[in-house]
């Protein structure tokens, strides 16, 4: 009976598609943002080094280099302590910038050198080197910032990505958008691809190199591509993590102004 025979296999078809959606919803979007973001940032204060590197496409030697030394209060709310997103990035290299600090706390930016009297508001989109941004060099945690919505499964590299696409929570927020790929088996991220508020894609953020760091495999390099300056890409290479908890207080405008070390 071909009838009976074809309506077995719609049956089976239609069968195998539920398995592969329930095993796709089980995992919630926000669970996946979460983890990815426990894999690119611990939830306890560190601090690291992180080499910028400007390169031009087909050339080896980096064009322009920059070298930040920073610390992290970056916490999720955990056992009664509230949640908290401040850093200080104190840059080290080249020798002209050194004494220079950036103060981040929430989506605020302050940027102070000896030769100013005192902090001035910076933009987080204002270049720093070559693709990299002020707030580049900094962790975004994407669960505070966006709001999270599974797209599906895409394939990414060799492996299988979840695809997700990030909407800003709040104008505060650099980038509008975010479809952000994070691999299945292990939730390490992929890829994050930036878009403005007309949907244009602005850039693309590459993880790279995962070893274990503080506990985990974390990426330490990430490569960055200008959409609109497709002839170059940026690099950064973390190195000297470690954790460490200085006072809340040393995260302020009024301590920057005194110097930081």
């Amino acid at each position: 009976m071909p009838g009976f025979a074809s309506f077995r296999i719609v049956i089976v078809s239609v069968f195998f598609i539920i398995i592969n959606f329930s095993a796709t919803a089980s995992v919630g979007a926000l669970d996946i943002i979460r983890r990815a973001d426990e894999i690119r940032s611990p939830n306890k204060p560190f601090r690291y080094t992180v080499t910028v590197l400007e390169y031009k496409d087909g050339v080896e030697k980096e064009e322009n280099k920059q070298i930040l030394d920073i610390s992290m209060r970056f916490m999720k709310p955990e056992k009664g302590m509230p949640a908290d997103a401040r850093s200080l990035a104190r840059f080290i290299y080249p020798p002209r910038d050194k004494g220079n600090i950036m103060l981040s706390d929430w989506y605020d930016l302050w940027f102070y050198t000896p030769t100013l009297r005192r902090p001035i508001p910076v933009s987080r989109e204002q270049r720093l080197v070559g693709q990299i941004s002020n707030g580049d060099v900094i962790v975004t945690n994407f669960e505070y910032s966006y709001s999270a919505t599974l797209a599906g499964d895409k394939p990414c590299g060799e492996s299988i990505c979840y695809e997700l696409v990030l909407l800003r929570k709040s104008d505060a927020v650099t980038y509008p958008k975010i479809i952000y790929l994070v691999e299945r088996d292990n939730y390490h991220p992929y890829q994050a691809s930036y878009y403005s508020m007309d949907d244009k894609l602005l850039k693309t953020v590459k993880y790279e190199n995962f070893q274990m760091v503080l506990g985990e495999m974390r990426p330490m390099k990430i490569v960055v591509r200008d959409a609109k300056h497709s002839k170059g890409y940026s690099v950064m290479v973390y190195s000297d993590a470690r954790f460490e908890s200085l006072p809340e207080s040393n995260f302020t405008r009024e301590y920057i102004q005194r110097g930081v070390k």
